[in-house]
Order: C-alpha cells, then sequence, then structure tokens
C-alpha cells in the first residue's frame, strides 16, 4: 500500500527564525507518521478527531494492531476509489477513440460508434457538446431513415435501439429523479416520457427514458484494452422532427453538455474518469474524444459563464475579436461553445464589425458563391495566392484562440473555386463557436473546474494511429465522399448543423471576471507554521503529504 508521511518542516521553521546576514540557509525536513506520538499529542487529550473507520470506538489505533492495518487498508480504498494522482486510466468509446467527420449527407458534425446494450449494438452516434441526452432511434413512429441505400457513404445499415432486446435495459419510471416530465405523469411508475427541442428550426427528439450499458474502454488505442461497463440514461427516441429527418444524426445522437443526464455526468458520478472531457478535430475530418482528459499543463483556458445564475451549458466570454494583426472595439460577445454545430454564429453587430475588417484585409474579389449560405464569399485571383488572415478570439488574462484558417474552401472539377468566411450572424447576443473554429486543437471541457481548455493538436492518438473506420470494428471500411461527390446533382444534401439544446431564454450571459491568481512572494516561517498546525487538525486521511496546490 501507498505509504504517505507527514513533512514537518522543523529546521525549515528553525532556519528562518536565523539572523539576518546569515551567507547561506539550509532546508530540510523531518518525516514523521500521521498515527505518531508527535502527532497524537498535537491533536490534544485523547488524540483528538481521528479518520473515519478508524476503530469501532473511534479510538486512537495502537500502532500495529489489527484495527491500525484496516485503517490503512481502508484508505487505501478510499485513494483507489478517488481516482487520485495523475496515472488515471482515460476512457474512450468501446470502438476506439477516433471520431470522423461527415458531409453534407450527415450535416457537417463528427461522429463516433459506440456500443450500447447487452448483447452490444453499434450506433453511429453524432458529438454534440450543446446538449445533454444521448439518444438513438428506438421503436420508432417517425425516425431518418436507416437503410444504407440512402446514403452514399456508408456500405451498411445503421441500427434501431430495442430496449426489449438488451439484457441490461431498465425503464426509468416518472419518479426518478432525472425525469423532468415526472409531474405531468399519470402515475410515479409510469415510463417516464421526454421532449428535447434544439436550436435548429423544428427540430426535436421525443420518446422515453431507459437505462442501459455503454460499453468504453480504458486507455487509449494500444496503451490498454480493458473493458468498462458505464450504466447510464439513454432517450429510446420514437419520434424526431426537423433536421433530425433529414439526415442530422440518422442514428441517433451524444449529448455531452453539464446536465445530470448526460454521459460525462455519469462517468465521473461513477467514479470512473475526472469530470473532464476532450475533443479534438482536425481537417481531414478526423479527430478523437476522450473521457477523463483534463488537458495539457500549457493549455491556455477560459472560465465557463453562468447563464440565468445557473451553469447551463458551455457558455465562455470573449473580450475581444482580432482580424490578423488588427484588434477591433466593441467585438465582445458570449458564446456557446458547441461541437453539434457546424460552423459559427456571432451577434450581428459583431459579425458586421468582424466581417468588414476581413473583407478590407483579403486578397481576392469579393462574390456570390451559389449553394453556399456564407455572406462573404471570394474567387482567388489567378496570379497571386490568396492571403487569407486569422481571426483571434481574446478571452479573460490574454488567453488568445487563434482560428488560423477561419474559411471554408469550396472545390470545383479544376481545384479551389472559391472560399468563404465561415460565420454567419445571429440575433440576440449570444454567438456559437462551432466546429470549425475547433479544428486543430484539444478542446477540454473540464466540468469539474468549470473551465474551457485548449491547445494546438494534430489530434493524433498515439497509441493507436489508425484511421476511422466508416463501419465498427473495422469491417469493410468505405471512403468519405470528397468534396465533387458531395456536391454531384441529385446528391443527398443537409444543412450545416445546429444541434445544441435550445436555451429556454437566451440571452446575455453575465459577465464574469476571473479571480487573480495568489503569488507566494517569500516563504515566512510564522505562515508555515500555521499551514502545518492546520493541516494536523482538518485532514481525515490516516497519511497525509503536504503538496504544492495547483493554480486553478
Amino acid at each position: 500500500m501507498a505509504a504517505l508521511l507527514l513533512l514537518l518542516p522543523a529546521s525549515l521553521l528553525l532556519s528562518g527564525l536565523a539572523a539576518e546576514g546569515a551567507a547561506a540557509v539550509t532546508f530540510s525536513s523531518r518525516l514523521i507518521h500521521r498515527f505518531s506520538d508527535e502527532v497524537r499529542a498535537l491533536r490534544g487529550p485523547g488524540g483528538g478527531a481521528v479518520p473515519p473507520n478508524a476503530s469501532a470506538a473511534g479510538q486512537w489505533p495502537e500502532k500495529r494492531s489489527v484495527e491500525y492495518y484496516q485503517v490503512l487498508v481502508a484508505s487505501d480504498f478510499r485513494r483507489q476509489n478517488m481516482k487520485l494522482g495523475t496515472h488515471y486510466q482515460l476512457l474512450v468509446p468501446s470502438e476506439g477513440s477516433q471520431t470522423m467527420g461527415l458531409g453534407n449527407e450527415f450535416g457537417w458534425l463528427h461522429y463516433s460508434w459506440i456500443d450500447v446494450g447487452s448483447p452490444s449494438v453499434s450506433f453511429l452516434v453524432a458529438l454534440d457538446a450543446g446538449s445533454d441526452l444521448l439518444w438513438l432511434p428506438c421503436e420508432c413512429v417517425q425516425c431518418a431513415p436507416l437503410s444504407a441505400s440512402h446514403y452514399s457513404s456508408l456500405d451498411r445499415d445503421l441500427n434501431e435501439y430495442n430496449p426489449s432486446g438488451s439484457n441490461s435495459s431498465k425503464h426509468i419510471t416518472c419518479s426518478h429523479q432525472l425525469c423532468e416530465l415526472g409531474p405531468s405523469c399519470k402515475s410515479p411508475g409510469e415510463s417516464c416520457p421526454y421532449v428535447v427541442n434544439y436550436y435548429s428550426e423544428n427540430t426535436s427528439t421525443s420518446g422515453l427514458l431507459v437505462e442501459d450499458i455503454l460499453h468504453l474502454a480504458s486507455g487509449s488505442g494500444r496503451a490498454s484494452n480493458s473493458s468498462v461497463s458505464a450504466p447510464v440514461v439513454i432517450g429510446c427516441g420514437m419520434k424526431q422532427s426537423g433536421g433530425y429527418l433529414d439526415g442530422v444524426a440518422p442514428d441517433g445522437l451524444m449529448g455531452l453538455g453539464l446536465g445530470e443526464i448526460s454521459v460525462p455526468s455519469f462517468l465521473a458520478k461513477g467514479g470512473l474518469v475526472p469530470n473532464s472531457f476532450s475533443l479534438c478535430f482536425v481537417e481531414d475530418d478526423s479527430g478523437t474524444i476522450f473521457f477523463g482528459d483534463q488537458g495539457p499543463a500549457n493549455q491556455k483556458y477560459t472560465a465557463f459563464l453562468r447563464s440565468h445564475g445557473k451553469y447551463e451549458t458551455y457558455i465562455v466570454g470573449v473580450e475581444a475579436c482580432c482580424i490578423g494583426t488588427s484588434c477591433l472595439k466593441q467585438t465582445s460577445f458570449s458564446a456557446l461553445v458547441d461541437s453539434g454545430t457546424s460552423f459559427t454564429f456571432l451577434p450581428n453587430g459583431v459579425f458586421e464589425t468582424i466581417t468588414q475588417e476581413f473583407d478590407r484585409r483579403v486578397n481576392a474579389t469579393h462574390s456570390s458563391i451559389e449553394g453556399y449560405p456564407w455572406k462573404y464569399c471570394y474567387k482567388p485571383s489567378t496570379k497571386e495566392k490568396a492571403k487569407v488572415p486569422s481571426l483571434t478570439l481574446v478571452f479573460p488574462l490574454n488567453n488568445s484562440f487563434v482560428v488560423y484558417d477561419p474559411v471554408f474552401k469550396v472545390y470545383g472539377m479544376e481545384g479551389l473555386a472559391g472560399f468563404c468566411l465561415a460565420i454567419q450572424p445571429t440575433d440576440g447576443d449570444i454567438g456559437i463557436i462551432g466546429q470549425n473554429f475547433m479544428m486543430g486543437y484539444r478542446m477540454v471541457f473540464d466540468r469539474e473546474n468549470l473551465k474551457l481548455g485548449w491547445s494546438r493538436s494534430n489530434c493524433q492518438d498515439l497509441d493507436d494511429d489508425r484511421s476511422m473506420p466508416l463501419t465498427p470494428n473495422g469491417r469493410s471500411p468505405n471512403p468519405l465522399p470528397t468534396t465533387e461527390q458531395q456536391s454531384a446533382p441529385g446528391g443527398h444534401a443537409v444543412a450545416p448543423a445546429v444541434a445544441g439544446r435550445a436555451l429556454s431564454k437566451p440571452s446575455a450571459a453575465s459577465q464574469k471576471l476571473i479571480s487573480s491568481h495568489l503569488s507566494l512572494i517569500s516563504l515566512m516561517p510564522l505562515l508555515l507554521l500555521v499551514h502545518f498546525l492546520a493541516t494536523f487538525r482538518h485532514i481525515n486521511e490516516p497519511f497525509s503529504l503536504i503538496h504544492q496546490s495547483s493554480l486553478r
């Protein structure tokens, strides 16, 4: 078992009291056991407070007694359950960490294969950080086509979830704490109904809630092949509408939001991973998802903002926007960070300011491109290569998020036919940072510390460099259609998706100042002594280690 000891800075305190002008100071420490006589004396008569389960009578355990070792073993188990330290395993879908971006047939979203139920069945779900519920087409009354013949990029039929065919499924009743529509039920024992409305006009899913097993794998790629079965709540999606009938997420959608019903919430509450996950997307339509990923130490970050006084979704505050090296006035806004939205939306005023500056700086001819929704499109000059300025979002503490290539390239039979600034205006004062702005970044949704982290990444799974197959388990992978194939006459086209769950009252998120970090300028012996004594008074583990706190 791991034995943690108390770090007693006795020599450090004495050295700190040395006379001024000494040429050098020697720092040393002495380790003492949590149940030593010295610690017992500091706790006062009777040993003071003892750790939970120290003994049946709550007494200080005798050294080397059975109770003494029982306390130490219990402590080790608690530490394991809490997943302390930096050596925890990440979790990925059982089919692998890879995601894939699908074009106009599937709403330009990123998808991942997941396995659900017992026996397990595979589903190709869209990944949506803007909503909470994992739902699957189920006992369909009104669902999107699931036949491969309807989609040029699939070589096998998609699946319909059947709760009665899964040995591990359980119905959620109206009395369950996660049943939002419970009060409208006729009796508490009825199956819980659900309805979720999304940002896209008239787009929704409805049905019944069930509990079933989501199959995951620990580690990343070849690092581990152990499997994990996690109970989660699933929406048995009997009736879909709007975009979900036109090809967006035909086989279901995994909500990754802050709600208690989301998959990340279940994994964190079950003690399986830290309360965080990451998404990473790159230009070649590949990507990764990792549950429990808290990001690298050198990542930039910004705090999430409250909406209506609560942390309901991933909203951040942008202080300013820059085109190239020119930072623009009056371009602050709040935005939802949403992987379920294909492209980026900005409030009207901010949109006009940014697009006008972009138009002024780009060296290409402004032109409309038929069939594309963007206002600012361009045809490149035949004489010189187009120079596209970057677009930077500036967050508090001068943390900048640089979108190096904010355009959507349009290809024709002879190559590049043009490009469009891939942002659109939206009414209201909350924008959406969509999937296109996340390209080339490892986006960390740190729910535990309520902050968004980001770092540049090529999104490679270092332990598994295989590409994501279009069919589960690598069966007969079928390549994605090219841009020319997607644009071919008669092709099945779908409007870019806006899949995030609709807020009840879209409004500006209140601006939130990030607390400044405390900096220790010098070591003060008296403060160390106070800290040392306070540690003994409040610690609950049989052993403890005085350690440096990380700045959040």
